[in-house]
């Protein structure tokens, strides 16, 4: 057990026995959209996770320890200070941790607290990747080396389609992360359904996510696996609409000189308001149906 690490009773009495659990990232929580919104979703999260037979494990980092799993008082705490909780990915631990600060985990941080949990499953909205124009800023998410190194299944709605989404799957292939495409056979872009590219292998049930994740795992093969769900159709966006947005915000944050962790927030935010809100609203559905197919997932991965 790790030194820094807790893990919260009813996380840790379902590893015990055997039980699905599901990791959620808390950036969603402080970072993601306003309180009281914030806390609302992150309970039905949980709660989504429940009804399709797992235990959530919302990851934090709270006064410098690492949690598996918070109370409900705890996500109230994150969903309130919202942006004063330091958005913490693997190169920020080891500060936060020692000057026992709170932290709000990304996509990498998450799954690495998981991986010391013994969690095999993590549901989030959309994985960071290649920003557009990184053959000169080199800017590429750490979620991309996290998916490399460390065995746990992501599931997601794609990458979001702020990134460059060709380079982020070259990427993805160089590292040998497995891109699985459920009940698709093209990438999903986070608000809407379609993007043009590929996925490495299409499968269609939980069951054969789980198999194809178990084979990794017993192989001992290093890294973690990508699985892609598309938004559901009737929340998904216009592609021209969205599309439009983003090659607006992304000329925006040029302009303002905005980078490193900074862009992501700030896009979103800026879609956000010139979609009038229906981005957020789309974020909000994905994410809940990325929770159900990954409790679902994790009860076939324990059977």
């Amino acid at each position: 057990m790790n030194a820094y690490l807790d893990i919260s009773p009813e996380v840790k009495a379902a590893l015990d026995a055997g039980k699905p659990v599901v990791a959620l990232e808390s950036t969603i929580i402080s970072h993601g959209m306003p309180y009281p919104q914030n806390v609302e979703t992150a309970l039905n999260v949980e709660k989504i996770i429940r009804e399709n037979g797992a235990v959530p494990a919302t990851i934090a980092i709270i006064n410098g320890r690492l949690k598996a799993g918070l109370s409900v008082d705890e996500i109230e705490y994150l969903g309130k200070k919202g942006y004063e909780v330091t958005k913490v990915s693997r190169r920020d631990l080891p500060v936060i941790v020692s000057k026992k600060m709170d932290g709000a985990t990304t996509v990498a941080t998450t799954m690495i607290v998981a991986a010391m949990a013994g969690i095999k499953v993590f549901a989030t909205g959309g994985i960071g990747g290649v920003h557009r124009g990184a053959e000169t800023t080199m800017d590429v998410s750490a979620d991309l080396e996290e998916l490399a190194m460390t065995p746990v299944m992501v599931v997601c709605a794609g990458a979001k389609s702020i990134l460059d989404l060709g380079l982020t799957l070259e990427y993805l292939e160089t590292k040998g992360v497995p891109v699985i495409g459920y009940g698709t056979d093209e990438l999903p872009a986070f608000y809407t359904r379609k993007s043009g590219f590929g996925v490495d292998y299409r499968l269609d049930t939980p069951e054969e996510l789980a198999a194809a994740f178990d084979a990794k795992l017993k192989m001992g093969l290093k890294g973690g696996m990508l699985v892609t769900n598309p938004i559901p159709e009737e929340y998904s966006m216009d592609p021209e609409v969205i599309n439009k947005a983003i090659d607006e915000a992304v000329e925006e944050s040029k302009k303002l000189g905005i980078h490193g962790k900074q862009t992501t927030p700030y896009l979103l935010a800026k879609i956000k308001d010139i979609t009038g809100g229906d981005s957020l609203a789309s974020n909000i559905r994905l994410v809940y149906n990325n929770a159900a197919l990954a409790a679902k997932t994790a009860a076939a991965l324990e059977k």
